[in-house]
């Protein structure tokens, strides 16, 4: 199987959730916004690679939507924790910019599939 950046860094970034997660529930006693992101978050990763290994084109670009649209609600519960005083402004940042470039990777994605679909 051919590496895939969008899936690489899906990977990378459920992995910094589940950091994330764990340092909410520990230290800031957070428990449901922090569960939330961390559904959102890994599904991203879940339906990208879903659509690597997709049989067509159709699934692909469906798969590849899905995982957009967790990547929005990531970006939407990222944006709540920061409002809510759990993520300071670097800690949002940081984590909300890794979470844009996967909105934009997805989309593109998508949308480039679904053009030439």
């Amino acid at each position: 199987m051919s590496k895939s950046l969008v899936l690489e860094k899906s990977i990378k970034f459920a992995l910094r959730i589940v950091k994330l997660y764990r340092f909410l529930t520990y230290e800031k006693h957070e428990y449901v916004l922090s569960k939330q992101v961390l559904i959102s978050k890994t599904f991203i990763a879940k339906h990208v690679r879903e659509a690597t290994q997709a049989e067509s084109r159709h699934v692909f670009s469906s798969e590849m939507y899905t995982a957009m649209k967790r990547a929005n609600e990531t970006e939407f519960w990222l944006l709540i924790l920061h409002e809510g005083e759990f993520l300071d402004e670097k800690e949002y940042s940081s984590i909300n910019d890794d979470c844009v470039e996967l909105i934009k990777l997805t989309t593109a994605i998508a949308k480039t599939t679904r053009e030439n679909g």
